[in-house]
């Protein structure tokens, strides 16, 4: 039988520079090269409100965790639960799939009372046999029967 090695930790991300990861990096490296962008479009005031302000919601973005889930996987989860309804109501719309049809005769026929039988004894051994037979044991027809009635 062939052995083959099965990962361990998957859930933890590769690291590649110290403590930082590749997601982080990546998130840290669009910030710089948005306020890259910036400082040759704005003037300077302009640009390090939009630097630092950058910087916080990236660095948010890339080191922050929330109950042991990424910032951006907190932020999406969040969004869907406002989208979802809070409350859930099963509806069922009927359609000519859903809705069935019955003559008056079948009605009827469902409407007729059925048979009840009614045993003279326990018939827990008589069960318990069965089931020890896996089925094999057929009950013997009117062995425990009183009487058979119609209920109305």
């Amino acid at each position: 039988m062939l052995q083959f090695t099965v990962p361990q930790f998957i859930d933890v991300e590769d690291k590649i520079i110290g403590p930082i990861t590749t997601r982080q990096f990546i998130i840290l490296l669009a910030a710089g090269i948005f306020v890259a962008i910036c400082y040759k479009i704005f003037d300077f005031s302009l640009f390090l409100f939009i630097a630092i302000l950058n910087f916080m919601i990236s660095g948010i973005f890339a080191f922050a965790k929330i109950n042991g889930q990424s910032f951006h996987f907190f932020i999406l989860n969040f969004i869907q639960t406002f989208k979802r309804p809070s409350l859930r109501v099963w509806s069922q719309i009927n359609s000519d799939k859903n809705v069935e049809y019955k003559t008056e005769a079948q009605q009827q026929k469902q409407l007729a009372a059925p048979v009840v039988r009614r045993y003279s004894t326990s018939r827990l051994a008589e069960l318990s046999l069965i089931v020890d037979t896996k089925g094999s044991y057929k009950e013997e027809a009117g062995v425990n029967e009183i009487k058979i009635e119609k209920r109305d």
